[in-house]
């Protein structure tokens, strides 16, 4: 980073104006955060702490939100429109899709709002911007932690319990990346048009729907199948599936595919942010 100082007269008395911009290349930038790790952890735990902050229920809303979102799909998907299972009991069937999809929708919805949400730090002191959005997906994590533990409770009580399991790791790399890709550059437009805010909730609703979370990928037609696959986020969830017992079997070339498009969706993302995390803190 350097600064640059320009005299500015005001009166009788010259105030000298000093900026603080980043002057690094991509990679360095990234490289950066590792620098920030402490103040990275500190914001994710001041996230989660404000979250819970006076909740009537605290903690236990990340186990009742995964619960009640699994009963309404499969009342409504399962009973009533009488979806697929793929062999598998309902309740492994939407946990597996339900948990990771909410931790992908709070992620990208607080990582979008995390430097229009800490304003006055932009203006008041130098550091990596893309901490912020990375503090607000890492704190998401640890309601994905507490889902995927009723997962594999609803998995043991079923006597699903396989080394699919190990797949998480990776599974929740991916999804953790493609959050914090999406969250960073929506966060970095939001800075500049705040219509984002708004259009956030509206477009993770549609992803929602556009995604196999209350139906399996079966069920879309042959035809449009295809298109399915270009949403990245439709293999990690059927994986999902797929971990919590041998009736799925796991696509790993749709998953190759995936990983290749949040790769490259990250890289465009960060260089995105980064080109414009100079200006964010004179229009946020």
């Amino acid at each position: 980073m350097t600064t640059a100082a320009d005299p500015i007269v005001q009166g009788k008395q010259s105030v000298a104006e000093v900026t603080i911009a980043p002057t690094r290349p991509f990679w360095d930038a990234v490289a950066e955060l590792w620098t920030f790790r402490e103040l990275f952890l500190f914001l994710a735990l001041r996230d989660v702490k404000i979250k819970y902050r006076q909740a009537l229920l605290g903690i236990a809303w990340a186990v009742l939100q995964p619960l009640a979102t699994m009963a309404i799909f499969a009342w409504l998907f399962g009973r009533m429109m009488g979806v697929s299972h793929a062999g598998q009991p309902a309740t492994v069937f939407y946990l597996s899709s339900v948990v990771p999809w909410l931790f992908f929708s709070a992620a990208v919805s607080g990582a979008s709002n995390s430097l229009v949400g800490n304003a006055d730090m932009l203006r008041k002191v130098y550091f990596p911007r893309l901490v912020l959005p990375g503090a607000a997906t890492l704190a998401c994590l640890v309601e994905l932690g507490i889902g995927l533990t009723v997962l594999l409770v609803a998995q043991a009580s079923y006597g699903l319990l396989s080394w699919r399991l190990l797949l998480w790791v990776p599974l929740v790399a991916l999804l953790f990346t493609l959050a914090l890709a999406v969250g960073a550059l929506l966060a970095a437009i939001n800075v500049q048009y705040r219509d984002v805010k708004h259009a956030v909730p509206f477009v993770m609703q549609l992803w929602l729907f556009l995604s196999p979370v209350a139906y399996p990928a079966t069920a879309v037609p042959a035809g449009a199948r295809d298109f399915l696959w270009l949403n990245p986020i439709a293999p990690i969830l059927t994986a999902f599936r797929a971990t919590a017992g041998p009736t799925l079997p796991i696509d790993w070339l749709d998953l190759s595919r995936a990983a290749g498009m949040i790769i490259l969706i990250t890289i465009g993302a960060s260089y995105f942010f980064i080109r414009a995390e100079s200006s964010l803190a004179d229009v946020v």
